[in-house]
């Protein structure tokens, strides 16, 4: 499933739980499934993360590459 349709999905999951106007049993299952997609989006997410190389510019001009989560001053 890609990253897009999970998050719509879970953001219908949400909308329906915060209307509160579905029984406690299929309240719980949305839950459920929510939890589950979020699970699926953050591992989309790290996975993404992992692969993004950011170019920075030193003062001499000179172009570095450095990893989406290292921080400037490695």
């Amino acid at each position: 499933m890609k990253f897009e349709e999970a998050l719509k999905k879970l953001e219908n999951i949400i909308s329906d739980l915060e209307e509160g106007n579905i029984p406690l049993d299929k309240a719980i299952k949305k839950y459920q499934d929510g939890l589950e997609l979020a699970k699926k989006c953050l591992e989309q997410l790290n996975s993404a993360e992992k692969k993004i190389d950011i170019c920075l510019k030193d003062k001499k001009e000179k172009i570095s590459l450095k990893s989406f989560g290292q921080s400037q001053t490695e």
